[in-house]
């Protein structure tokens, strides 16, 4: 071995084991690795949502003692009677609260289901909103379908007052033309109460949920497209050999999420809709708890009736997860 192979030898070791020139070892702290470094920083990036996440998810789980007490507001949590899990006793010992309860959950899964069933309609809208071609139609009409998730449930519910009340336009139209003599109660009936709270959810969030597959398709080699229009296929062709499987994964991703969250239905949309006609079918979990606890004046019933609400939502995202990760081979969380 030649001298300045041997020199970068004893180079290399020193470097390796922080040596001097004399090989003694020098002072001063490591270095730290580029790598752990830019992770450290990535973290204190992702600590304020860590904090929000704390604050607004976590935090609230304290409120979970309230359904060990007959709380009254009056009296605050001191002052009211500790019953451990009467609520809970009761939930399943009244024949009246659990049909009440069963009529809420089939509202709840039926709706759930019909939002699980039509939730390919923004993948396929996207597809095509993607084969548009030119760039200031495409983009007028993916804002005008995005723009409806940014009203609220109460302008939601204004618009189809206006619209389909006995005194609205659609009546207005269908007397003034002679196709009716009664006006047609389309919001103040029991009747398909599911259907179309699901179709003013895809009015409303079409365009949003569109999104998401657009930023997927985005992504897709384009060298897939060109290598299918060499071998002759058509835009139909290209829609469903590649789009459509490339997009299958964001597709099952937020297809399993949606199970995992099908007792969530939000209380909004219900709250504005629900009146003394429609209110058995329309009453969904979330607004069932807060016309317990507000209406009812029954915050500890409410209490508990959210938090097993939460422990089955969670059980369920754990089951969908254990499930995709045997199917699919890759979890969800």
């Amino acid at each position: 071995m030649t001298t300045q192979a041997q020199a970068q030898t004893v180079f290399q070791e020193a470097a390796v084991h922080n040596l001097d020139a004399n090989g003694k070892k020098r002072r001063g702290r490591r270095l730290r690795p580029a790598g752990s470094r830019t992770s450290f920083r990535l973290f204190l990036c992702i600590v304020p949502f860590l904090i929000l996440a704390f604050l607004f998810s976590y935090l609230p789980l304290y409120g979970w003692i309230y359904s060990l007490y007959d709380y009254k507001p009056a009296l605050g949590l001191e002052g009211s009677e500790f019953v451990g899990l009467q609520w809970f006793q009761m939930l399943v010992s009244s024949p009246t609260q659990m049909a009440q309860i069963g009529q809420v959950l089939m509202n709840t899964l039926a709706i759930s289901f019909l939002g699980i069933a039509t939730s390919v309609l923004p993948l396929f809208f996207a597809i095509l909103l993607n084969e548009i071609k030119a760039p200031w139609f495409r983009s007028s009409v993916q804002t005008l379908t995005a723009l409806p998730n940014f009203i609220s449930w109460v302008l939601v519910y204004m618009i189809a007052f206006s619209l389909f009340s006995s005194s609205g336009l659609v009546n207005d139209v269908l007397a003034d033309t002679g196709l009716i003599t009664t006006p047609i109660k389309f919001l103040d009936s029991d009747q398909n109460v599911w259907i179309t709270m699901t179709l003013w959810s895809i009015w409303k969030g079409l365009g949003w949920g569109a999104i998401i597959y657009l930023a997927s398709i985005a992504g897709i080699d384009q060298s897939l497209y060109e290598s299918a229009r060499i071998d002759g296929a058509g835009r139909f062709q290209l829609m469903r050999y590649i789009t459509v499987p490339q997009l299958m994964p964001t597709y099952l991703v937020l297809l399993l999420l949606s199970i995992a969250n099908i007792l969530n239905n939000g209380m909004e949309q219900y709250y504005v809709f629900q009146n003394a006609f429609n209110k058995e079918w329309i009453q969904v979990l979330d607004l069932y708890v807060y016309n317990i606890g507000m209406t009812g004046n029954s915050l500890s019933l409410a209490t508990a009736i959210g938090m097993l609400k939460s422990l089955i939502s969670v059980a369920l995202l754990l089951t969908v997860n254990a499930v995709s990760k045997r199917v699919r081979g890759e979890s969800i969380v």
